[in-house]
């Protein structure tokens, strides 16, 4: 009997019900499941569960029986939504058919629309939390994903859900899909483009002439302007290996091409593209290509390619994103865009075009007696004209520049020359009582740089030279001054004067940590510092900036509210306890290792953004004494670039001041924003002065907003010990190593 009834559950198998072939796909892309993962867990090809979704063939026992029981329990989990019979917007070129699956939990929102230029905090340690901000979907489960039927098949009166992670009731319907698609081609070679939100779109197109068109006429992709005055971000398509192989392009660079960073002049695409009139930047086509028209009138056309294996997406600042499946890679993207910007580029490129979104360098006037409008500057950017080379002052700028170039060939700058603000890299030999305790605890304080920005008046325009000037804190510039009679035996920490031991704290004055000789040049902060420890300043002469302003208090808002938001999707809240906040920081990436990638590239676009601001020559026969092509960008603005450093070096001083005078104790190494202290346990809070939960004012205070610290790494004093023995290096930077002790080779400072 037995038999019999095995035979019967085999014919009912054979007959498993099974939705229709777009409802498969549907409930597999809702999950966030690729046809590789259902092919594995099914245990047959990626072929034959394409086919299954397509319709050109059907499962068969067993796996027809597995498949089935798949897609019922998908089906309780995301049931395909009523038809909405409301009318289709009046702005709906062509109504659409969706088929969507219940959103995810209600996310906090904020609109994408212009930044806030209000004033912040000018301390550093600012800890109010930001204004919330998009929430990036969960992975877990993943975002529910809404298909879109092409444009021949749409239902009239449809009506699509909101994608999951972008702002509820403020989606620009201009940009109603997302800023970015991640272009991708099955196996049965139908082309989709993932976008934000678990949105996916047919792509008709069949050549990157044609996929460009789609993308400004039909794919409604872009972002809204961040600014008043500014420009809307342009559309950005990714581009995955087989969508490379169907549009005829490489699937990776030769050498060759890797050294151009582009693809030859004569490759057929861009002769495609420019039979169709469209121009590529002077880069020309490479990783982040841009593809344009010339604007009329208010009008822009033009689209930016990221190609990830063509190095796009440097792993360096965005980990594993470029091997990533499309819909995971979409996602990283888009959380990235919706709380920073669209990419417009590298993690540096993008810092760089964020500070320019944000203070767009024209508007438009009041209307003339014509009634007509006209372009003008917008006070507090810094202009559409970059500042003539030749106007620089000769301190503010490295190597090489043109206003150098009358210079002795060999002609090495000294600290009276040249301005040398930098991160700290210092480190001292361990005292006898340092060498009795147990552990090396590094502290990390969080991006750093961005907290410097906070706050900080920059020059705007150009400088003006002052000879023997009196000192003005307020007033940014560069200054020839001697501060070598400043004792760090002996300086003010708040109102009060207090006695330390000056031979173990760093110099604030020096990048190495060590007392200036003589004159000096150094910006305004590390100046304004001095005088606050107590000392008079006499400067000799300066390059100053009359005209001046916050430039980058919108830029440091937007970074770190982007930050913080991430960082509590990620389980790390802004007002947690101590102890708590130690806990939460724990295996923080794990617990959903995309939202971790997007942490390191908003980090990397902080530091990459003010890096750009003085950009070297990259190779383009640049010769010294000759202009590069940096130097054309309003943007390139040495001074700004070392003022945002020098306060950054205050604010870490500061707090290991304040440090010292309460606890006595003293940094055995720095590097940049990393700071080591021995101590007799292996957690932070084992040298941090708490009470009751409250940490010593204007000291280190653990958490996660800018300028706040976190937990770096501990070893022991042994370890630290045996690896100067090694490399017989007293002074080797163990801040460099704290994080995992592994040290590869000897230190020198790179």
């Amino acid at each position: 009997m037995s038999e019999l009834f095995d035979a019967v559950d085999a014919l009912v198998a054979s007959r498993a019900a099974l939705p229709p072939p777009a409802e498969r796909k549907r409930l597999r892309a809702a999950h966030g499941l690729t046809i590789d993962e259902v092919a594995t867990a099914l245990k047959v090809r990626r072929a034959t569960v394409s086919g299954w979704e397509s319709g050109k063939t059907e499962p068969r026992p067993p796996e027809r029986d597995a498949y089935a029981r798949l897609l019922d329990k998908l089906a309780d989990l995301y049931p395909a939504a009523p038809a909405d019979t409301a009318p289709p917007a009046p702005d709906a070129a062509v109504p659409a058919t969706f088929t969507a699956a219940p959103a995810p939990a209600e996310a906090r929102t904020l609109s994408t629309g212009q930044a806030s230029e209000a004033a912040v905090m000018t301390e550093a340690e600012n800890t109010q939390t930001p204004a919330p901000v998009a929430a990036a979907p969960a992975a877990a489960p993943r975002p529910a994903r809404t298909t879109r039927t092409s444009s021949t098949s749409r239902r009239p009166g449809a009506k699509k859900a909101a994608p999951a992670g972008t702002p509820a009731g403020g989606t620009d319907p201009r940009f109603e899909n997302g800023p970015l698609a991640v272009v991708d081609v099955e196996d049965d070679g139908t082309v989709l483009a993932y976008c934000t939100g678990g949105l996916v779109l047919d792509v008709p197109a069949k050549s990157i002439p044609t996929l460009v068109d789609w993308t400004l006429r039909e794919a409604k992709l872009g972002q809204p302007k961040l600014a008043g005055p500014g420009k809307d971000a342009d559309p950005l398509i990714v581009l995955t290996k087989s969508a490379l192989e169907r549009y005829g392009l490489p699937v990776t660079l030769t050498e060759e091409e890797k050294h151009a960073g582009r693809i030859p002049e004569g490759h057929k695409v861009i002769k495609q593209l420019a039979r169709a009139e469209w121009k590529l930047t002077k880069r020309g086509f490479g990783p982040w290509a841009r593809i344009y028209r010339p604007a009329t009138g208010s009008e822009r056309a033009c689209v930016q390619l990221c190609i990830p294996s063509w190095n796009a997406l440097d792993t360096r600042h965005w980990g594993e994103a470029g091997q990533l499946p499309p819909a995971e890679l979409a996602r990283v993207l888009g959380v990235y865009a919706s709380r920073v910007m669209t990419p417009r580029g590298s993690t540096a490129v993008t810092g760089l075009e964020l500070m320019t979104a944000l203070h767009p360098p024209t508007r438009a006037s009041e209307p003339d007696a014509d009634g007509k409008r006209h372009s003008e500057h917008n006070p507090g950017s810094l202009g559409k004209d970059a500042i003539d080379p030749m106007n620089f002052p000769p301190c503010e700028v490295p190597d090489g520049h043109p206003v150098l170039k009358d210079l002795p060939r060999f002609h090495v700058r000294g600290p009276g020359e040249k301005l040398f603000e930098e991160a700290y890299d210092w480190a001292r030999p361990m005292t006898d009582a340092e060498c009795t305790l147990r552990h090396l605890v590094g502290i990390d304080v969080n991006m750093a740089f961005a907290a410097g920005a906070n706050g900080l008046n920059v020059g705007l325009g150009e400088a003006t030279h002052v000879k023997a000037p009196a000192f003005d804190p307020k007033l940014p510039g560069s200054w020839l001054v001697d501060l070598s009679h400043v004792d760090l035996s002996r300086v003010k920490v708040g109102k009060e004067w207090v006695e330390l031991d000056g031979s173990l704290l760093p110099s604030p004055f020096t990048p190495k940590g060590e007392r200036p000789t003589g004159p000096a040049w150094y910006a305004t902060p590390t100046v304004a510092y001095a005088v606050e420890l107590g000392y008079e300043v006499r400067p000799i002469e300066a390059w100053v900036r009359y005209e001046n302003g916050r430039y980058l208090d919108g830029w440091y808002q937007r970074l770190r509210d982007a930050y913080l938001a991430t960082m509590a999707d990620l389980g790390v809240d802004a007002d947690l306890a101590p102890e708590d906040f130690l806990a939460a920081m724990d295996g923080y990436k794990a617990r959903d290792p995309e939202l971790a990638i997007v942490t390191t590239a908003i980090k990397a676009t902080v530091k990459g953004g003010l890096g750009k601001l003085r950009e070297r020559p990259r190779g383009e026969g640049w010769k010294p004494g000759q202009p590069w092509r940096a130097l054309s960008r309003p943007t390139w603005r040495p001074d700004i670039r070392a003022a945002v450093i020098s306060r950054t070096r205050m604010n870490l001083h500061r707090k290991i001041l304040k440090h010292a005078a309460f606890t006595g104790q003293y940094p055995i190494a720095i590097l940049s924003d990393c700071v080591v202290y021995a101590a007799n346990g292996t957690s932070p809070l084992d040298f941090l002065p708490y009470r009751d939960g409250k940490p010593l004012p204007g000291g280190f205070k653990l958490g996660i907003n800018p300028g706040l610290v976190k937990h770096e790494g501990t070893q022991t004093v042994l370890w630290g010990e045996e690896v100067r023995e090694r490399f017989n290096a007293p002074e080797l930077n163990l801040a460099r190593y704290i994080k995992d002790g592994t040290v590869t080779d000897i230190d020198n400072g790179e």
